[in-house]
Parts: C-alpha cells; sequence; structure tokens
C-alpha cells in the first residue's frame, strides 16, 4: 500500500544512522562500538495489543481467540487516518526512516517489506534484522508489505477498538502492518514472522520458530524452543555453521532462515561460553536495556535491573562461519529443547518419529522451575552442554 510519505531518511547507511540515533539522543555508544538503546515501558512484545484486521482473506482463515485478536476494517481505517494526520500535523513527511529489504533467504518464497519509522534505531534494527536488499534491487522496489511504526502516537481505546494506547495491528488485505506507542523493537521482528506464518504454509511451506545450523559434512540441525532454552546459544557454534538462530521455513528443497540477524538475548552473557556473541557486539550492533557504565561505557551483562529480557540484534555476517545466503537442505537431526524441570523427558532423550511429531504436536515445550541454590543460567548452560553433543 502507497502511505505517500516523501523520501524522508530512505535506505541510510549504518554509520548514518547511528549517528542519526546519537543525534537524536535515542542511545549511547558502548565501549564494544554498539550503539546502546532503552525501550521505555515495554521491555517485551505486547501480544495483548497485537491484532489482525477481520475482512474476507481472514475471517476463516485466522484462528480468532486468545493469542488472535480481531479488529475491523473500520477501526483500522480510522487508525490509519489518524496516524497519516499526525505525521502531517507535527511535520514528519520528511523526516521518517525507511529501510527496504526482505524476509526470506530463499528468492523464491520471500517478501519485499518496507519498514517506516521515526526511530533511527528502529530503522537500524531493521537493516540489521531483516535481509538487505541489493544497490540494483532498489532500484525498482516494490514493498509486499509496509510496516509503519510511529512510537509518539498512541491509539484511543474507546474509540479506536485497541485495549490500550499500544497497538499492532496487522491487515492482510491492505498488506501493511500499523504500529504505534511501542519503541520495543522485537514488534517490528514479530509482526513480519506472523505474516510468513499466514502466507508460507498456503506455498506448502513450514514456517518454524527454530534456530538452524551447518555441519562441515552438510548435515544441518534444527533447535526449537521457547525464549531463553538456548536456541542462539547452540546454533552460534564455532565448530559448525549459523543458518540462523530463530526463524526459518522449511520447503520441498530445504531450510531457509526468514531474517538477515541475529536477535540474542543478553543476560549473563559468557566472553567464554558463548564467544561468537559476544564478538558480535561491535559498531552497528544494538543492545536493548543493557545496563552501561555511565563513565567507561562497559556494559553489564549480569545486571537485569532494567529487564531478564536485555537484547542485541546484530547481522548475520557478524558471526564468521554464517551460511550467506542462510539456506540449507533438509535437516539431519531436529532437537527439542525443553528445559523440562518435571520429569516428563530425561535430560536427553532420542525420540522416535512419531514420538517427536507427538511432543510437537502436544505443545511441549517448557516447565521451568524457580532456582534454589544453583542458578537457573548454570542449569541452562549444563542443558545446552548435554545437547550440544547430541548435536555432534
Amino acid at each position: 500500500m502507497d502511505l505517500a510519505i516523501n523520501e524522508g531518511y530512505k535506505n541510510l547507511s549504518v554509520p548514518q544512522l547511528v549517528e542519526s540515533a546519537i543525534s537524536n539522543n535515542e542511545g549511547k555508544l558502548s565501549d564494544t562500538g554498539s550503539l546502546s538503546v532503552k525501550t521505555g515501558k515495554f521491555t517485551g512484545r505486547s501480544p495483548d495489543d497485537k491484532f489482525i484486521v477481520k475482512d474476507e482473506i481472514t475471517t476463516t482463515s485466522v484462528d480468532w481467540g486468545k493469542v488472535n485478536h480481531p479488529l475491523s476494517e473500520e477501526n483500522f481505517d480510522n487508525i490509519l487516518n489518524k496516524m497519516m494526520k499526525f505525521i502531517h500535523d507535527h511535520s514528519l513527511e520528511d523526516k521518517l526512516y525507511i529501510f527496504d529489504g526482505f524476509v526470506g533467504a530463499d528468492r523464491l518464497s520471500r517478501l519485499s517489506v518496507r519498514v517506516i519509522t521515526d526511530k533511527a534505531w528502529h530503522s537500524l534494527f531493521s537493516n540489521q534484522i531483516f535481509i538487505k536488499a541489493t544497490r540494483d534491487e532498489l532500484v525498482n522496489f516494490n514493498p509486499d508489505f509496509t510496516l509503519l511504526s510511529i512510537n509518539d502516537f498512541a491509539a484511543m481505546p474507546g474509540l479506536d477498538g485497541t485495549k490500550s494506547e499500544t497497538f499492532i495491528i496487522t491487515s492482510f488485505k491492505k498488506k501493511l502492518v500499523l504500529m504505534g506507542s511501542t519503541s520495543y523493537a522485537g514488534e517490528i521482528k514479530k509482526s513480519m514472522f506472523s505474516i510468513m506464518n499466514f502466507i508460507l504454509p498456503q506455498r506448502g511451506i513450514f514456517p518454524m520458530h527454530c534456530s538452524a545450523n551447518l555441519g562441515n559434512d552438510g548435515r544441518s540441525t534444527l533447535f526449537f524452543g521457547l525464549s531463553g532454552t538456548g536456541k542462539t546459544t547452540l546454533s552460534a557454534d564455532e565448530d559448525r555453521r549459523l543458518v540462523g538462530d530463530d526463524e526459518h521455513g522449511w520447503s520441498d528443497t530445504g531450510i531457509f532462515n526468514f531474517e538477515g540477524g541475529c536477535y540474542a538475548k543478553c543476560i549473563n552473557l559468557d566472553k567464554d561460553k558463548e564467544p561468537q556473541i559476544w564478538k558480535a557486539i561491535k559498531f552497528g550492533s544494538v543492545m536493548e536495556n543493557v545496563v552501561i557504565d555511565p563513565s567507561s561505557r562497559e556494559p553489564d551483562f549480569s545486571d537485569g535491573s532494567l529487564t531478564e529480557n536485555t537484547r542485541v540484534v546484530y547481522p548475520l555476517d557478524f558471526i564468521p562461519n554464517a551460511v550467506i545466503p542462510s539456506v540449507c537442505g533438509h535437516p539431519s537431526v531436529i532437537i527439542f529443547l525443553t528445559a523440562d524441570a518435571f520429569g516428563v523427558l530425561p535430560p536427553i532423550s532420542r525420540l522416535t518419529k512419531e514420538g517427536a511429531m507427538y511432543h510437537f504436536m502436544s505443545g511441549y515445550t517448557s516447565k521451568l522451575l524457580e532456582p534454589k541454590g544453583e542458578s537457573l543460567n548454570q542449569k541452562r548452560l549444563f542443558h545446552n552442554a548435554l545437547v550440544h553433543r547430541l548435536c555432534r
């Protein structure tokens, strides 16, 4: 959908975006060279504020309920019109940041996306998490989907059909995502994942929330698991090649990454245990809600005072042995990272195909107990070490 927005700051380079973010007081450089930002009132996603427009495309194809909240076409149009008026009234037409790129490393099934934001660091985030368009691809770039994020614009719940001032709304009919009153960049990433989740099954492709890597023998491995169970850590193995850390598709020809970057947890990050992630935190990466020393600008990855969900985004090529373009053959091994604290499964379980299907379809993923004595992070690292051996 053409939003009739001027060129603004379109497809700026990484240094330009970093300079803009610092000039706008959106963040500070840490001593690693990484841009350090805070995401305000939201340090994680807000699922209750996420909506899908209910129209002729989605009425019978979306499982409406606790997870998928409907919004009327009328309310969507009203919010869009008010956002455009807000942009005009605040003279933002030439001050918005525009990123053009792709979601999906498979050229046959990828989506071209345009991300329009009022924050330079959100554009930098998009630049690093999605797949960059080449100079030739930008000449006649035509987005399949557009995402408009205006952090300073708030909805009116009683009037707009939202549950709060915050909203993340997807219209498949208009191929448009609207976001407002949230500065948490993970919403940008996950909105595109949700779109791929809706579109790809219709093309016979299985969308997956998992990480993937590749051995020197050409055998690939998938790691499924909830946030914090070790997907990113295990996929960033110095002895294997990284395909991707979070979102993939499985087609008739093999596996492909949705993204061009990684979005790694930082809490208790250890240089010796996770060296590739540690080295990737440098100029061009963005740290979210990581506490840094005001004088030395050194990050304290053990400090969870802002949130336990501290994050860093960086492009795939910050990992030396990454597979680019990030595609590989069918997986030889599939690992479920359950972090099971109740003994439903032993620490390592080799399942039959039918057993794996049963646990996957049953939705059994993770049951964590509060740490007593030994820290939860130590238990996670021990669990990851066991799985690391199995992967080999």
